[in-house]
């Protein structure tokens, strides 16, 4: 019990020190995109590759985005990988698919890249790259939030309380706060299945 109850003790100090400013200014960046006629690139790794695949149902479903991951063609990601290598795989995809400037890069990742400690260099090249095409770049990033949040447009950093949880928490917290986004009247589109039932 004492687990489950400083566990669900952190949820609640997460939730209460994400900064709503930063997250106002996702609103903002992404309803740019949106409006331009842009499109949405989502990218992670580990859990955060499964989050990026539902993030996309959700921006197209209910916000009306062009949205998209590399993650969800696993034949042409496997074949990057082999043939180029795992560093440069997000930077080849997003290449092809020709990225440009009213283009958003959504990264959600537990740390943010870091090419000093090497760690998700793939994030860091394919943001390098965003950077030089001029696309938005957004993201939901754990502990300090590395690359990601050193170069974002906008960026929401999911507060660190306990150095013994911090991926379960920010893997967790990405998917509140992008349904928050996707929620928000702002962005939404359309309405939910179960919202719009009597």
């Amino acid at each position: 019990m004492e687990f489950i109850e400083t566990y669900l003790q952190e949820v609640r100090e997460i939730a209460a020190g994400l900064d709503r400013g930063r997250i106002a200014d996702m609103v903002r960046v992404l309803k740019g995109v949106r409006d331009s006629g842009g499109r949405l690139f989502f990218l992670g790794v580990g859990g955060s590759a499964a989050n990026a695949s539902h993030a996309v149902n959700d921006f197209r479903k209910l916000c009306g985005f062009e949205a998209y991951s590399p993650l969800d063609n696993v034949s042409e990601l496997s074949a990057r990988i082999n043939d180029d290598g795992w560093e440069s795989v997000f930077v080849k995809w997003l290449s092809q698919s020709k990225l440009r400037s009213e283009d958003g890069v959504f990264v959600l990742s537990v740390g943010g890249g870091s090419l000093e400690k090497n760690i998700s260099v793939n994030l860091v090249k394919a943001l390098e790259f965003a950077k030089e095409k001029g696309a938005k770049i957004l993201g939901i990033v754990g502990r300090d939030g590395g690359y990601t949040a050193g170069c974002a447009d906008a960026c929401v950093i999911v507060p660190s309380v306990n150095h013994r949880s911090v991926t379960a928490h920010a893997e967790a917290f990405q998917a509140v706060v992008w349904h928050l986004l996707a929620g928000h009247p702002d962005l939404k589109a359309c309405e939910m299945k179960w919202e719009s039932v009597k």
